[in-house]
């Protein structure tokens, strides 16, 4: 069990899982929530979960996935890796792959909004209220296009690699979380997705600093791969810094109707963190090729969950 768990990587799975559940209650305290009551009834609440489960899922098969086709990458880059010690064979992590796979696409089918309240009802709902569903149906599909090379195998490709993670991870896990209370046919959860799209087409190269020597030799060109360590550093840059002013921008537009003044705080703390992991970063770019977790890494991380916190938070006040 302790392999498998290595395989999902459960430490990732906290800022989808994030990102869902703060999604949702976006939504929920929103102008647009569809139940003008606002009740917080058992329907909404299993209906949020069942969705946060399935994201967390869907994150351990790409994790899976990625681990199948980086085996040779990782023999250099994560020695340590399940795949790569022997502990899990190619045929079991396949397997695993499709069981994760399957409980996280097949049970978004029921994630349907208010006022379809019931499993039956969400069931039966005509084809255009299940929105959740189609949009993990494309994450689902990114995760191919990212890793296996007869799709495209954009994880090789410099810009290609991280738009494909950005646009799913960043912009369609804030608005499958909103598609779990209120319908996405407006402009504020591809906003509030845009925010951290954005966050992510830059920060998601943090992690290619360390890995350079194995995604040479897997043919991976990644960044810092092809720009050098130094430029491809104050590429990212800009990234960890002007997505998140455009909370305050959303705030005082109306396009974001949580509490105006909580968003805009947000967003000016989060570009001075942003800021501050920069400094890091450019201060000494070669430090990021010497360990394997550099603590920018750590920060991208941290800044992403305290920004889905602060969203929610935002909304609820």
């Amino acid at each position: 069990m302790k392999a498998y768990a290595n395989l999902a990587r459960p430490f990732t799975l906290l800022p989808p899982l994030f990102g869902i559940i703060s999604g949702a209650v976006c939504a929920w305290g929103s102008a647009h929530n569809p139940d003008a009551s606002r009740q917080l009834t058992v329907s909404v609440i299993a209906t949020v979960a069942l969705g946060s489960i399935c994201a967390a899922f869907l994150n351990a098969a790409n994790n899976s996935l990625n681990q199948i086709y980086d085996l040779e990458i990782d023999r250099i880059n994560k020695p340590k890796r399940p795949l790569v010690t022997g502990e899990i064979s190619l045929r079991n992590a396949w397997i695993f792959t499709w069981i994760m796979y399957a409980l996280g696409l097949i049970p978004t089918w029921l994630v349907v909004v208010y006022p379809f309240t019931t499993w039956s009802a969400k069931f039966h709902a005509p084809l255009s209220a299940h929105e959740c569903f189609f949009i993990y149906f494309v994450a689902f599909v990114s995760t191919f296009v990212y890793s296996v090379p007869a799709l495209g195998r954009t994880k090789a490709h410099p810009i290609g690699a991280n738009v494909t993670i950005a646009i799913p991870r960043g912009c369609l896990l804030k608005v499958a979380g909103w598609t779990m209370v209120a319908r996405a046919t407006v402009a504020e959860p591809w906003f509030i997705g845009a925010v951290f799209m954005f966050f992510l087409l830059g920060a998601a190269s943090t992690k290619d600093f360390s890995d350079i020597e194995g995604d040479r030799a897997g043919g991976c060109r990644t960044l810092p791969i092809v720009f050098g360590v130094r430029r491809a550093a104050w590429m990212i840059a800009p990234f960890f810094i002007f997505p998140w002013l455009l909370m305050p921008l959303g705030a005082s537009t109306g396009i974001l109707t949580g509490n105006h003044t909580a968003l805009t705080i947000l967003g000016i703390a989060l570009a001075l963190w942003g800021t501050y992991t920069v400094w890091l970063i450019v201060r000494n770019p070669d430090e990021l090729t010497a360990t394997e977790n550099h603590p920018s890494w750590r920060h991208m991380y941290l800044m992403m969950m305290a920004a889905q916190i602060g969203f929610a938070v935002a909304y609820l006040i």
